[in-house]
């Protein structure tokens, strides 16, 4: 999963997020530090709250908390989502524009950006896309 110090960095970079059935997010305050929540049709939703984006708690969920809204919380997108969101950034570069493969480090992805073949590592694959992507987004 991705790291919160490296979710911020996607959010500082202008990533925009959207809040879907299934993502994941955490809450920056210390009496949430290490929690990881995930957005379902149960407990935790998703929607609108006096006109702006919001996340609401629902049923049994162990805390007072009636919602947050969406600026208050830091998604952690998921590996799959990563993946989608650099191939779009991506969209017009060389072919292939994105390769994946392990290293002694965990993975390497490559990445076709502006003329130039860049190369990330990083011990997770949710890590390594997301620095490829937050380089896409910064320069």
């Amino acid at each position: 999963m991705l790291s919160l110090t490296t979710a911020k960095a996607l959010r500082e970079a202008g990533l925009a997020w959207t809040p879907q059935n299934l993502d994941f997010f955490a809450i920056p305050l210390p009496e949430f530090e290490g929690q990881v929540f995930a957005i379902n049709d149960m407990t935790i939703m998703a929607g609108t709250l006096y006109g702006e984006a919001a996340i609401t708690f629902h049923g049994s969920v162990e805390w007072a908390l009636d919602h947050l809204w969406v600026g208050e919380v830091i998604w952690l997108p998921r590996e799959e989502q990563l993946r989608e969101l650099l191939e779009e950034r991506l969209l017009g570069e060389q072919q292939p524009a994105l390769t994946l493969e392990t290293s002694r480090y965990g993975y390497r992805c490559m990445v076709a950006w502006r003329d130039e073949v860049l190369a990330f590592e990083a011990f997770d694959a949710s890590e390594v896309y997301a620095e490829a992507l937050l380089h896409t987004l910064l320069t």
